[in-house]
């Protein structure tokens, strides 16, 4: 598959600080790429890398056979950034040709805006826009200029569980047409939701880079919930907690936990076990970073 976007040893230095350290990473045509990471962890300084906002302290990035510098490479992609201004006194429909006007191809004004569930304000001033309507108009336009990859940073920040379902509907229709899609988010959910190749960014460094099915892998662990009003101390228990009168319980080898169990001799009832979650996977993960730092 084409590549559209390669970091090759890429290092970033803010002073002191150390927010990239050797990320070596591929972006490939069709991809809908999640990155995962806490706060500080380099996801947003990849990303300004990727579309040209900052230039790495040492190695390179290359952008559509590229630089991410030059005027003309950047007309093939969208960005929307955590955070945006856009001029309250235009229109929606303005903005939207203002900001299409801009580049060489447009997508049509009518089918982003119903993409994104715009369309019954495009004659609406952006200062008379709710902060949710003003997110779901920041990121529509990321892809005004029929880009060939899209980079979006946090793109449902502060809206509510309807208008993230339908972000997440518009950032769906543009992959299912070939479009390639790179976002961060702090929503795991959305990341299971969306994302077919995940990349878990902590410290600066690449910790996972693979599907949402193969972190769980990684991490090994699977989680056994049960019903139990007590429970004696047993084998491999990574972590646990007690939700509505149930216990969860993290393992790596879920047999002899449950083995274990039963020869204790406690009752219990309701025996679930299954993958861990990606939010599971990506604590693990992070925190044996830490560890291991």
């Amino acid at each position: 598959m084409t590549v559209l976007a390669r970091a090759t040893e890429v290092s970033r230095r803010y002073g002191d600080v150390l927010a990239l350290d050797r990320v070596s990473l591929d972006i490939r045509a069709g991809e809908l790429v999640g990155l995962l990471g806490p706060n500080g962890a380099g996801k947003s300084t990849l990303i300004n890398l990727f579309v040209g906002l900052r230039r790495p302290t040492s190695g390179t990035v290359e952008l559509l056979g590229g630089s991410p510098q030059d005027p003309l490479v950047r007309q093939g992609i969208g960005v929307t950034p955590q955070e945006t201004g856009l001029p309250e006194a235009l229109r929606v429909g303005e903005i939207v040709d203002f900001v299409s006007a801009h580049y060489p191809h447009r997508a049509d004004k009518g089918e982003l805006l119903e993409r994104f569930g715009l369309q019954d304000l495009v004659k609406r001033q952006i200062g008379g826009l709710s902060g949710g309507q003003r997110r779901r108009l920041a990121v529509a336009l990321a892809f005004a200029g029929e880009p060939r990859v899209v980079f979006l940073d946090e793109p449902t920040t502060g809206l509510d569980v309807e208008a993230r379902r339908a972000l997440w509907d518009g950032v769906r229709s543009f992959h299912e047409q070939g479009g390639t899609i790179v976002l961060t988010s702090h929503y795991l959910e959305e990341i299971e939701a969306l994302a077919r190749r995940v990349i878990v960014v902590g410290h600066g460094r690449v910790l996972a880079d693979d599907t949402v099915t193969a972190i769980r892998d990684v991490v090994g662990t699977r989680r056994v919930s049960l019903t139990a009003a007590e429970l004696p101390e047993l084998p491999g228990v990574l972590g646990s907690e007690r939700e509505d009168g149930r216990v969860h319980l993290l393992t790596a080898d879920p047999d002899r936990l449950v083995v274990e169990l039963v020869r204790s001799g406690t009752p219990f009832s309701g025996l679930e076990i299954r993958p861990t979650s990606l939010e599971e996977a990506f604590l693990a993960i992070t925190s044996k970073e830490t560890a291991d730092v």
